[in-house]
């Protein structure tokens, strides 16, 4: 009898082969995206023919035809308006925003104060980076100094009065620092009470469970705008002689508790899709409520709700224009608030700041949804081999 030495059983992995031509590449793109059906093709040309149509006229009017300096009104109208410019030429008045930059920046922030703002955006971004980055080394530490510890520097770094530092109303402040501190304070609250309400509201507690239920469905129930006006106007009617809070902390109070009940919702989500078998199973562990729900629940629920949460900051960003109900100038609020300059005012100048105003809107919300986008792929770990 004769034993073969033959192996019919691989014995290495076959390397991957490379996809085929045909199914990568943008010709691929194009005929699976955007001509997969005769819809498709159809929609496709009417978009195209589209763009083709509008985007000239806007490139113009924006650019091209554009004043880029100027120090008065003078350099955007034309000659029959008594201006500078050709008739017929219309474009952007980019010397409008040159001109307000600080403003819409600082609002009326005292010009040789502002170094005290620059400070701490530029102590913000540099804490921010590493928190954002998931590899990045001593994440409690940056934690402690960008949540805890910056908030309360920054408070009396802005406000001054201490330690030499002439003292700065907030009602000065204003303009993009407004939209800033107060979205980072909504954003820094509003995730921990929101957590903790979506947590009382499963509670099996009665008291806590009711009292979390109140609270989320009665600031869910009414405008935020309700709320800045309750804070602003209402709140010191109740409040004690002599007693007073500053306006620009009642905002704060009023954007953080709405966010948070909104917050709570999103979370109350995630805990809801974590299968009953993930409790089971910290429960035969023998972990305690706090261990199973910071150790299995949480990570997992917050894991499967980053669209929702980031969705809730991304509304909470552009909600902070409705500070202008309270007499706080936000970014959008100090661009519409220049307008009424006599020095600039033209038939131009009200387009040219609310598109830049939504321009640098837009670039924080879309940084937010990009993020969100690779925090979802970073954490999508449950299919990976």
């Amino acid at each position: 009898m004769t034993i073969s030495n033959h192996a019919f059983v691989r014995q290495t992995i076959e390397e991957a082969r490379p996809a085929p031509s045909s199914a990568v590449g943008v010709t691929h793109w194009l005929r699976t995206k955007l001509f997969a059906t005769p819809k498709d093709t159809v929609l496709t040309l009417l978009a195209i023919a589209l763009l083709v149509y509008i985007l000239p006229p806007i490139i113009d009017w924006l650019f091209i035809d554009a004043v880029w300096t100027g120090s008065d009104r003078i350099a955007c109208l034309t000659a029959s308006q008594g201006g500078a410019l050709p008739d017929g030429q219309s474009g952007a008045c980019w010397a409008f925003v040159s001109a307000k930059l600080g403003q819409f920046v600082f609002g009326r922030y005292p010009i040789d104060e502002r170094w005290r703002p620059i400070l701490v955006m530029v102590t913000f971004a540099i804490l921010l980076i590493p928190m954002l980055i998931p590899k990045a080394p001593f994440k409690k530490l940056n934690a402690l100094v960008l949540f805890i510890i910056l908030p309360f520097i920054a408070f009396f770094l802005l406000i001054g009065g201490v330690f030499g530092l002439p003292k700065v109303e907030t009602q000065l402040w204003g303009g993009l620092m407004v939209t800033l501190i107060l979205s980072f304070f909504g954003i820094t609250v509003s995730l921990p009470f929101g957590i903790l309400l979506a947590l009382g509201r499963r509670s099996n507690l009665p008291v806590i469970k009711m009292l979390c239920v109140l609270f989320i469905e009665i600031i869910r129930g009414i405008p935020l705008i309700t709320v800045l006006f309750f804070a602003s106007i209402m709140l010191p009617l109740f409040l004690p002689d002599g007693w007073t809070f500053d306006k620009f902390l009642r905002a704060l109070v009023g954007v953080s508790l709405f966010s948070s009940a909104y917050m709570a919702e999103v979370i109350r989500g995630g805990l809801q899709a974590i299968p009953k078998g993930q409790y089971e199973g910290a429960d035969s562990l023998g972990l305690n409520y706090w261990q199973k729900t910071r150790l299995i629940v949480l990570p997992q629920a917050l894991k499967l709700v980053i669209p929702g949460i980031v969705n809730t900051f991304i509304g909470l960003f552009k909600d902070t224009s409705l500070v202008s109900i309270i007499g706080m100038f936000d970014l959008l609020g100090i661009v519409t608030l220049n307008q009424a300059d006599a020095n600039w005012a033209t038939p131009v100048t009200a387009m040219t700041g609310y598109i830049f105003a939504g321009f640098v809107f837009w670039i924080f919300c879309f940084g937010m949804s990009r993020y969100s986008l690779f925090m979802e792929r970073h954490l999508d770990t449950g299919h990976k081999r």
